[in-house]
């Protein structure tokens, strides 16, 4: 069974920087579709970003946009997320997200549920 690996969560000041790291476990995994999710205590995971391998796009929250980047390897399986300007309302459990079914060029799936793989999440804690 794959899985995915996250790396690169901690504590940092409000205003600071943070690089997540996610990877799957065996190389020979690829995806349509991977990305991150957010969960903060007593809320529902929400989407965060994902990049549509199949037609290159990404996609953004509207409340990390121009503060976060998700970027990715060539080979599918591993992706990254450089949260740069980090407020006090982006911590949260962050959890990594494979899709490994077809996904159109241009479709971002947004649901957690469009997601087959899941890693085990990774503490992002930002202080005021």
């Amino acid at each position: 069974q794959v899985q995915l690996v996250e790396s690169g969560g901690g504590l940092v000041q409000a205003g600071g920087s943070l690089r997540l790291s996610c990877a799957a476990s065996e190389r020979t995994f690829s995806s349509y579709a991977m990305g991150w999710f957010r969960q903060a205590p007593g809320k529902e995971r929400e989407f965060v970003a994902v990049r549509n391998w199949n037609g290159g796009t990404t996609h953004y929250a509207d409340s990390v946009k121009g503060r976060f980047s998700i970027s990715g390897g060539v080979a599918k399986n591993t992706v990254y997320l450089q949260m740069n300007n980090l407020k006090p309302e982006d911590t949260a459990v962050y959890y990594c997200a494979a899709r490994s079914t077809y996904v159109s060029r241009s479709y971002i799936p947004p649901s957690p549920r469009e997601y087959d793989y899941w890693g085990q999440g990774t503490q992002v804690t930002v202080s005021s």
